[in-house]
């Protein structure tokens, strides 16, 4: 062997070496390359999955609101329904002598509140509000004007004057406070309230039911009520 010979492979490998990395580079470019458009493609889709998934939680969200004020709005519907039922009733009993035995000793005077009181139980909740007022204007004096006063408030409530109603009740409730209404009056005022979306005011009106008058059937509406309201 050749004493050139050693030096000569040495250098002969050295070249093919160089010579490979010079092919093999491009390639391992080229892989890094496709491997970085790979990872940003699915980083892409990754995004996009998942502002998809976040669009379509808040739709749900919103969705989930509507059937819950849909659902809110049905039961003040009842409600309201359920008491226009309950107040009509009670006008009937009071005019057949049911739970009032309170009559004008002027037929003109009880002549007009009955025409008030035809007009709440004929539905025309507006006009008989302002036939009550009109009523507790003219005769400020007569034995009938608590009950004057408690259907005002109950007429304002069913034409949905919430304050109006919650308005009026509270001052027939300071007048006469031992009066048979009070308490279904204050079951208006609640029901208002609730209109209102004043919970915490609606559960100070049920909870003076049950303290101040608990033999009155209000008392059983008003524990009902406000187990609901918990």
């Amino acid at each position: 062997m050749s004493v050139y010979s050693l030096p000569l492979r040495n250098a002969v490998l050295t070249a093919t070496l160089s010579f490979s990395a010079l092919f093999a580079s491009p390639a391992l470019a080229f892989s890094d390359d496709e491997a970085r458009r790979a990872i940003l493609e699915l980083r892409g889709q990754i995004k996009q999955l998942t502002e998809q998934n976040q669009q379509a939680r808040i739709q749900l969200a919103d969705q989930m609101e509507t059937i819950r004020q849909e659902m809110a709005a049905m039961r003040g519907q009842m409600e309201t329904l359920n008491w226009k039922q309950e107040l009509e009733k009670r006008s009937s009993e009071d005019q057949s002598g049911g739970t009032s035995s309170t009559q004008a000793s002027d037929p003109q005077e009880q002549a007009a509140y009955d025409a008030s009181m035809g007009l709440f139980r004929s539905g025309k909740y507006k006009e008989a509000a302002s036939s009550l007022a009109t009523f507790i204007q003219t005769y400020p004096e007569s034995a009938l004007v608590p009950e004057a006063r408690f259907y005002r408030g109950s007429s304002m409530y069913a034409s949905k004057d919430f304050k109006g109603s919650i308005q009026g009740l509270q001052g027939m409730i300071k007048s006469s406070p031992d009066d048979p209404r009070a308490p279904d009056a204050l079951l208006v005022i609640a029901a208002s309230q609730i209109e209102l979306n004043d919970l915490a005011g609606a559960k100070a009106s049920l909870q003076r039911i049950v303290k101040d008058y608990p033999q009155a059937s209000a008392a059983e509406t008003a524990k009902s009520r406000l187990k609901l309201l918990q």
